[in-house]
């Protein structure tokens, strides 16, 4: 009886040695912390207001221009844009710049027994500006403040095409200058430029564009730079 005793007490003592020195092994679950989500300086439905100021230049040499009359102008405008998906929007714009014509008028001299007219030219500045609806195409690049886009329009430009004509009267001795009145024509605008968030409601927007105004020799193009509020 004590040889049993004694026996089982000695596997006893073996077995927890064995189980003391026995180690587990597995994979240990570690949590990995997820990446913070970018920041999103750019809606899928946002409402812009934009202020900028333009500088524009004929296509052409000025003087062959029929609507500009004026090799270069500055100006300002504003637009507003409605982005009904990520990508897309609608919008409105209005600018106008002073555009400074030459303008060529004819005088009269007389002296006794003769009469002589010679012409005298001189500048004058006016106001041009158009009107346009807009469709613009963006692409804000992921996780970044940068949106490339592309825009396009049409509607109506005003200020300009005015016309000084010289005329004979039936007397040949009378040369009449006519000086016609500003036309209302209509415009067609595209072009792409970037824009830049410095929050997620205030950016930086640059651009330029090509402008056709009724007929090849009265095309412009149209450089712009301002702020850009987003709501």
């Amino acid at each position: 009886m004590k040889r049993l005793v004694l026996g089982l007490l000695g596997f006893g003592m073996i077995a927890s040695v064995a189980f003391a020195g026995e180690t587990y092994s597995g994979k240990e679950m570690k949590q990995v912390a997820a990446p913070p989500p970018c920041p999103q300086w750019y809606a899928d439905r946002e409402f812009n207001i934009s202020l900028w100021g333009t500088y524009i230049f004929t296509g052409n040499n000025w003087q062959n221009d029929q609507y500009l009359e004026a090799d270069h102008a500055w100006g300002g405008g504003i637009d507003a844009k409605y982005f009904f998906m990520r990508y897309i929007g609608v919008g409105i714009e209005g600018w106008a710049v002073s555009a400074r014509r030459s303008v060529l008028d004819v005088n009269e001299f007389e002296s006794p027994g003769q009469e002589f007219f010679f012409a005298t030219r001189s500048n004058e500045s006016r106001a041009v500006g158009a009107v346009l609806g807009t469709l613009t195409l963006r692409y804000p690049i992921p996780c970044t403040r940068f949106s490339p886009y592309i825009f396009g329009g049409g509607g109506a430009i005003f200020g300009g095409g005015e016309r000084d004509t010289f005329t004979d009267s039936e007397s040949p001795d009378v040369l009449t200058n006519f000086h016609s009145d500003s036309e209302t024509r209509a415009i067609g605008q595209v072009g792409g430029g970037m824009e830049v968030r410095l929050t997620p409601h205030i950016g930086w927007v640059s651009d330029f564009s090509w402008n056709f105004v009724d007929g090849s020799h009265n095309n412009f193009g149209m450089a712009r730079t301002g702020v850009n509020f987003a709501f």
